[in-house]
């Protein structure tokens, strides 16, 4: 009775603690059983109440955000670590609310409120208020009840597909005709909303279901290094999905500039990611170096992935990340993007000019005497740069420049006042519309810029000697869809090369840069001048040999002296300082070819090399009898070796099992302090080996012990980090089974009425009686 009494006193019943009181007063002598029994008489008339005049109010909230349950699996979001509500925007998921009595769609009300950003405003689509309806329909917000069980219902909840990403705050509130309302929010069910490449409404939206599991879905991939001659490739992993990386990714983003009202637009959200992964103007994810000095930090060529790199910045409370160069922006862009939702790749351009006056063409500055102009020679063509596509629709451009956008988080110009690069239609990069934003001149200069060579006079005045029309932008790569090949997407940043469309693009972006007018001399060429590289290039620790060619097109004979400039290079373009010089006098018959080996002897380079190991040749002379000018240069790097990982045993996962690393030095000198940096998605993270001094010529062999963690294809990557000698690592495929074995203990576990809590777990041998 005191149990009732209290029940039903807490709820408002008055009729009913006012009967329990009567009848305690007026038979308060009688034996104990009249009491019962005339009590219950009494309080059955009393609370002849219908249910629906019972205050509502809400028990519990179940997301039903379990990792293989029906929402994470219908919006791909499975792979992402822990138990929390994941859902992309523009896509229906379900929760199911527990009532503390049947809910009455005619009389009762129920709404959900749905909270993102420190001020939610519904004006700004930073407060949602989702009404129930008998119908869903696309592109709103709206939830319906799809499901009732006694007390509990379930709801079907539609989003929109332009909704604003990020963490919401989930409120749930109910309302009954004579008892009030009640509100509920448990602040641990809050949930994650997510760019959508399956939802055709959304702005990111991919066709193509192999290109998403790509650009979306793929937590590795392959970054393109070197020269278009020797092009190097290394593994990347991106770990978008491991445990801590949405919330690492989520805080790059609250940490920018952008309003929460503004990260529903994916235009918006990748320039300022673009932005806040360098540290140069707003204390972001990683801070560049290119000197070559990386003490107080980790050598760019020495990172295997993002994951330590964003975890050590969301740990650390946005403390920029030591050090970064292009590769290392691109890879942490990617997996920033993708972990949002945005489909994105990292693209490498061999051959790629820095343009630093926005006149659209790389400007080549000579003297009198055609000794290089080092003052005026402020644009410089890199070895290779690596930055990123992105891929969405863009309204704010004309009909026909969505797909791929170009975006480049590497600081190396300001864009509106901070150092950040794109999105730029990849579509008017090839045809030249520069005049679309975001800083397409920019990057159409990296691409498709003419290459003109300039002679000062006597009267001081510059002239235009020479033009190479086919010096930048040289077998564009990304990794290709569904495999570790390198593929070649040339064509879509530009036409061929020489080809009339090329031109005509050439020629309408440089209209809207600084030298307009730059093609309106032609010029008679009949001499040609390249070099060639035999095989895969020269070595590091050996000579290098290089092979210049000349052809004379004419009827007549040709003169000329070469003047030959070797210098080492960051491949960035700057030229660090001259290893050689040399002179060659050429004479060419009519209508002949002319070629001869050139080398550059160990010696002459050994004590110079810096990051990369990157030289450049420079060579230029005059045609005696035509005045042609005749001018080239040519990168090329000295190729490392490559870490050999052998796996030994079978991969099993909770396993341990062991993979050899070995390492020959190349060079005929004594390597000082070299340290290993192993690491692999679902294998283990990233681990530091010391291997110490490794002597000339000589090889070591490291042996280390991990445990799968995941089933299925895993890669183990390691690079090799050492003052004297980068860009040198290895990756070794590791196979776990998916599923059980034979023989193996798997564990069990038996769930009550498919609710959400374990009661019995063991280890259960498997056997062939088993299955």
């Amino acid at each position: 009775l005191s149990w009732v009494f209290r029940r039903y006193a807490a709820a408002g019943h008055a009729r009913a603690a006012c009967t329990i009181q009567l009848s305690r007063t007026k038979w308060g002598n009688r034996p104990p059983m009249i009491i019962a029994l005339t009590f219950s008489i009494s309080l059955s008339l009393s609370l002849s109440l219908s249910v629906s005049e019972l205050m509502l109010s809400v028990h519990s909230v179940d997301l039903l955000s379990s990792k293989m349950g029906q929402n994470r699996m219908e919006h791909h979001t499975d792979h992402y670590h822990g138990n929390a509500l994941i859902i992309r925007r523009g896509q229906t998921f379900q929760i199911e609310l527990d009532l503390s009595r049947p809910f009455n769609s005619n009389t009762d009300k129920l709404h959900l409120d749905l909270r993102t950003g420190p001020l939610p405003m519904v004006s700004k689509n930073t407060h949602v208020i989702i009404q129930l309806v008998e119908e869903l329909e696309d592109d709103r917000w709206e939830a319906k009840i799809v499901e009732r069980n006694g007390n509990r219902i379930k709801l079907s909840v539609n989003s929109h597909a332009k909704a604003v990403i990020g963490k919401y705050k989930l409120t749930v509130t109910v309302e009954s005709p004579k008892g009030g309302s009640a509100t509920t929010r448990d602040p641990r069910k809050d949930i994650v909303m997510l760019f959508n490449p399956w939802c055709e409404d959304d702005t990111v939206y991919m066709d193509d279901e192999e290109e998403k599991k790509e650009y979306v879905l793929n937590d590795t991939g392959r970054l393109y290094y070197g020269t278009e001659k020797q092009i190097g490739d290394r593994t990347w992993n991106y770990g978008q999905f491991l445990e801590g990386m949405l919330e690492a990714c989520l805080y790059v983003l609250e940490k920018s500039e952008i309003p929460p009202p503004g990260r529903g637009d994916p235009v918006n959200v990748v320039r300022v990611i673009s932005a806040m992964i360098n540290s140069q103007d707003d204390n972001g994810v990683l801070a560049g170096n290119w000197s070559g000095n990386y003490v107080g930090g980790v050598s760019p060529t020495a990172w295997n992935g993002s994951v330590e790199i964003l975890k050590k910045y969301h740990k650390e409370g946005g403390l920029p990340v030591k050090y970064g160069q292009c590769w290392v922006f691109s890879g942490v862009t990617t997996t920033v993007l993708r972990c949002l939702g945005i489909p994105c790749r990292s693209v490498t351009n061999f051959q790629s000019a820095h343009d630093t006056d926005v006149s659209l063409t790389t400007d080549m500055y000579f003297d009198e005497k055609m000794e290089p102009f080092d003052e005026l020679n402020t644009d410089s063509v890199w070895n290779f740069h690596v930055w990123n596509d992105c891929w969405m629709a863009r309204p704010d451009l004309p009909p026909g420049n969505g797909g791929w956008q170009a975006l480049d988080a590497t600081p190396q110009e300001t864009s509106q006042g901070t150092f950040r690069c794109g999105p730029a239609s990849v579509t008017a990069i090839r045809t030249g519309q520069v005049y679309l934003k975001y800083d397409t001149p920019f990057i159409f200069a990296e691409v498709n810029s003419d290459k003109i060579y300039w002679q000062r006079n006597l009267d001081g005045i510059f002239t235009q000697i020479q033009c190479e029309k086919k010096a930048v932008g040289h077998c564009i790569s990304t990794k290709a869809v569904g495999s570790d090949k390198r593929n070649d997407i040339t064509h879509l940043y530009k036409h061929t090369e020489g080809s009339e469309e090329e031109r005509i693009a050439v020629e309408t972006a440089s209209r809207y840069g600084t030298k307009p007018d730059v093609y309106s001399t032609s010029m008679a060429e009949d001499v040609s001048l390249e070099v060639k590289l035999e095989g895969e290039g020269p070595r590091m620790g050996a000579d290098a040999q290089l092979t210049i060619v000349m052809t004379n097109f004419s009827s007549q004979t040709r003169k000329t002296t070469l003047h030959i400039q070797v210098a080492v290079m960051y491949y960035t373009g700057v030229l660090k300082g001259t290893v050689k010089k040399d002179k060659m006098p050429v004479a060419l018959k009519p209508n002949e070819g002319y070629s001869v080996t050139w080398v550059l002897p160990y010696h002459s380079y050994q004590d110079q090399l810096v990051d990369q190991a990157a030289l450049m040749l420079t060579l230029s002379g005059r045609v005696s009898e035509t005045q042609q000018v005749l001018a080239t240069q040519t990168s090329f790097r000295l190729r490392t070796p490559d870490l050999s990982i052998e796996a030994v045993g079978e991969a099993v996962v909770g396993k341990k099992m062991t993979a050899k690393i070995t390492f020959t030095n190349p060079l005929p000198r004594t390597l000082k302090g070299v340290v290993l940096r192993v690491e692999g998605l679902g294998l283990q993270e990233v681990k530091e080996v010391v291997v110490g001094d490794v002597g000339s010529h000589s090889t070591v062999t490291r042996t280390e012990h991990f445990i799968p963690t995941q089933a299925g294809h895993r890669k183990l990557v390691a690079a090799l980090d050492c003052k004297q000698l980068t860009q040198v690592h290895g990756v070794a495929d590791i196979v776990s089974p998916v599923g059980p074995r034979l023989g193996a203990s798997v564990p069990l576990a038996v769930w009550y009425q498919n609710k959400h809590s374990i009661i019995w777990e063991a280890d259960w041998p498997l056997s062939d009686t088993a299955w």
